[in-house]
């Protein structure tokens, strides 16, 4: 369990990355027991493309600062939806809301535990 706790604190760190590039409507979402794909999706919101192009560099600079490596990255250039795979946690930085809104992470892993984040 000690593992489970160091991943989820990893996620937290990288959803205040994502925060401290005025990331909006964060959410981490726990995958235990619904999905093989990781333990945690962080999915955020951006104004624009060149901000969620800032987010995922954050993101990628922070989780490089504590030893993860991005694993297979998505759509940074055209940065609508850019996904980080860091293998235990995927991340996933919409460019605005009504992409986000149109895919529907949240409502496709309804089910999955929510956990807590408000950002520093």
């Amino acid at each position: 369990m000690k593992q489970k706790e160091a991943i989820k604190q990893h996620a937290l760190s990288l959803a205040q990355a994502a925060f401290d590039k005025k990331g909006r409507h964060i959410e981490i979402l726990d995958l235990e027991g619904i999905s093989m794909l990781g333990d945690y999706f962080m999915i955020v919101s951006a104004n624009n493309i060149k901000q969620s192009q800032s987010i995922a560099d954050q993101i990628e600079d922070v989780a490089a600062e504590q030893g993860m490596t991005v694993l297979h990255r998505e759509g940074y250039r055209e940065g609508e939806w850019v996904l980080l795979d860091f293998g235990d946690i995927i991340c996933h930085v919409f460019g605005n809301d009504e992409i986000r809104e149109f895919y529907g992470l949240e409502a496709l892993w309804n089910d999955a535990e929510r956990v807590p984040f408000e950002g520093e």
